[in-house]
């Protein structure tokens, strides 16, 4: 059964919508991380600030491993969100050899969940209206 994934993502969290045949599944991965500070105009960084910045490199890669981990097995992937993230996961996807399955990368702002899901769901029914329209003509 073809499994279809789309994946709302931010820094914070990302919500997981697969739709498999008739079944759907809403899935939550946290990043418990809190807002990263920017620091401007300094010519140089300090030592504290290369710090802080391996840290939050090191959490954010585990994050988007927990991600990558809940859709390893989708036949087809689309990403929504606001900010680099969905960016940053695209190019993860990439290094991870699934590439080729994402079907889109599309702004979104916050959604809840349940509208996560209803984009999610509408994504693959247009796309296969399409398909189907290409077949009988």
């Amino acid at each position: 059964m073809k499994r279809e994934v789309g994946v709302w993502i931010d820094h914070k969290k990302a919500v997981i919508a697969t739709i498999a045949g008739d079944n759907e599944e809403l899935r939550r991965v946290t990043s418990n991380m809190g807002q990263r500070v920017r620091y401007g105009g300094a010519a140089h960084k300090d030592a504290a600030e290369d710090q802080r910045d391996r840290r939050f490199t090191s959490h954010l890669n585990k994050y988007y491993d927990r991600v990558v981990e809940c859709i390893r097995d989708a036949d087809s992937i689309l990403i929504l969100g606001a900010g680099e993230a969905k960016i940053e996961l695209r190019e993860r996807l990439g290094k991870e050899l699934l590439g080729g399955r994402i079907v889109g990368v599309e702004a979104a702002d916050k959604m809840t969940d349940g509208q996560i899901a209803a984009r999610v769901r509408e994504h693959y029914l247009n796309s296969k209206r399409k398909l189907q329209r290409k077949i009988t003509v």
